[in-house]
């Protein structure tokens, strides 16, 4: 029988070892700096970048332009991605200028995108926005389709409204879908918002790297990365923590939770 807390602290274990040994490694070896840093080289330059406030400003920049993407491809692939579901003719018209839309490169898409809204806070958040819209528009797509026709047909019968259907039937169905896809358009907006700021930025921890990276600070790099992907682990925890209370009724979610417990045991 294994708890919880002895797990994290396996876990924990791990990555423990893993530093110990990249740090070994990097002294044993004499690679120099400027190809890879030592982890306690980027430790010092994290926390010299922390607590001069430098990270916070620029992490702060960074967190708004993709939650504000995030909000503003999310309104839009819901929205598109109704209208799609339940209408042949504007998929028939529509859908594939959205798909050559979304074959285009983002990184390609970006230098127009800063050209189109500058250099501020707008493009950052069209170009976020601009990543994180196909995904889930395509889940909300098959959400929406995935009702059973037989039972809108019984609903039918009962002499239900589209409208009934559609938020009885067709909206809790495609739940599971659409928070699928919430979850991979929260991290695509923080790697748009990312990208932008590759491009031109005033602000913001992709700006940072890039600066770093003219002045040879690869362990500074470094530790914006570490930053980066624990932003990331936290707001994909957000999404998840959302998801299991939106659906609480799922069965998927009562199966992953009893397997969770499961394995605790060994």
């Amino acid at each position: 029988m294994t708890s919880q807390p002895y797990k994290i602290v396996l876990r924990l274990l791990l990555v423990v070892a893993i530093l110990a040994l990249w740090e070994i490694g990097v002294r044993l070896f004499s690679i120099p700096a400027f190809i890879l840093p030592t982890p306690s080289s980027v430790a010092v330059a994290l926390w010299r970048g922390t607590a001069s406030m430098l990270y916070v400003e620029h992490l702060y920049t960074t967190v708004t332009e993709a939650l504000l993407g995030f909000v503003v491809g999310s309104i839009l692939a819901l929205a598109l991605g109704t209208v799609i579901a339940l209408s042949r003719r504007v998929e028939y018209y529509v859908y594939p200028f959205v798909v050559m839309f979304q074959a285009m490169p983002k990184v390609a898409l970006a230098p127009l995108i800063i050209v189109w809204f500058g250099l501020g806070l707008a493009s950052k958040v069209a170009q976020a926005a601009f990543t994180a819209f196909f995904p889930l528009m395509v889940n909300t797509i098959a959400g929406l389709r995935s009702a059973d026709e037989d039972r809108v047909a019984l609903m039918r019968s009962l002499d239900a409204s589209e409208m009934q259907i559609f938020t009885m039937l067709r909206v809790p169905g495609a739940m599971p879908f659409i928070m699928a896809g919430f979850e991979i358009a929260m991290v695509l907006s923080l790697i748009g918002a990312i990208v932008a700021e590759f491009v031109g930025a005033q602000k913001g921890l992709g700006m940072l790297i890039m600066s770093m990276t003219f002045t040879m600070d690869v362990a500074g790099q470094f530790s914006v990365l570490l930053i980066l992907s624990v932003l990331g682990l936290i707001l994909n925890a957000i999404i998840v923590g959302i998801r299991k209370r939106v659906l609480f009724w799922d069965i998927s979610q009562k199966t992953t939770a009893d397997a969770s417990s499961k394995g605790e045991t060994i």
